[in-house]
């Protein structure tokens, strides 16, 4: 499968999927979030991979979704939240281990991506943004669960109201997140750590997978059907028309509770 804006390779049963719009930060578009969805939908039906690999060309794992442009609000819809969905529920649903390499910034609906992985192993210099609040929106992709699931309700809260960037020392001191590495030495401990799953009991992987993200995402569901709802009436908003200009004009926006 070819989709602009991923870079997908294969190698010794690791099939990792990379990111790669660096000029935009991976910002995600539509195409890539699905193709992303895609690939690991395919790959747990399929006996060859044994580990996937999430991670981003460049200086980002990903900045989220594309609001670029002049008029970004007109571009989102229940769409763009169906296939975030989508994206996460093939994380979480994937038979095989499912690693980020969080190799950089990674923000919106990208953190969402991280945190649904089973694995994240983050470069030092990396750092975490539920960026939302900033152009009006709330978190989406399963982070209302997913972030309290792992730093509870009142971690969660500042992260998600004050859009505050958490830094990946930070992000691994709370729980957030798994593995914390010296950027010189990122390359080489995603390999361990894939190496090691890779060698694994893929059943015995399989069961525990399933088994602690039915205790610890118990949630999930729910909060993507809360978050579809209350996120599409939002992106009517006049708050998030200008949430999405300010953005793209480089400003902090003027918010008016309409």
């Amino acid at each position: 499968m070819t989709v602009p804006g991923l870079a997908v390779s294969e190698a010794d049963g690791v099939l990792t999927i990379r990111f790669d719009r660096p000029e935009a930060f991976n910002a995600l578009t539509g195409q890539m979030t699905l193709g992303a969805a895609g690939l690991l939908e395919e790959a747990s039906a399929r006996d060859d991979v044994r580990v996937v690999v999430l991670t981003g060309t460049g200086s980002a794992f990903s900045t989220g979704a594309d609001i670029a442009g002049t008029a970004a609000h007109e571009r989102f819809d229940v769409r763009a939240l169906d296939a975030a969905n989508r994206l996460i529920r093939s994380i979480t649903g994937c038979d095989k281990p499912v690693v980020a390499g969080v190799n950089g910034i990674a923000a919106g609906v990208g953190l969402s991506a991280v945190l649904a992985c089973d694995l994240a192993v983050c470069a030092e210099s990396s750092a975490l943004l539920l960026a939302f609040a900033r152009v009006g929106l709330m978190p989406d992709g399963g982070a209302t669960a997913s972030v309290a699931a792992s730093i509870g309700r009142a971690r969660a809260m500042r992260l998600a109201l004050l859009a505050e960037p958490l830094p990946a020392r930070e992000a691994y001191d709370a729980g957030l997140v798994s593995h914390l590495v010296a950027d010189a030495d990122f390359a080489d401990e995603l390999a361990r750590v894939v190496k090691r799953l890779r060698l694994g009991a893929p059943l015995a992987q399989a069961a525990t997978k399933r088994a602690i993200n039915a205790a610890a995402f118990a949630q999930l569901d729910p909060a993507l059907e809360f978050e579809r709802t209350t996120q599409t009436m939002l992106l009517r908003t006049a708050d998030v028309a200008e949430g999405m200009r300010a953005f793209s004009e480089k400003r902090h926006p003027t918010f008016s509770g309409d």
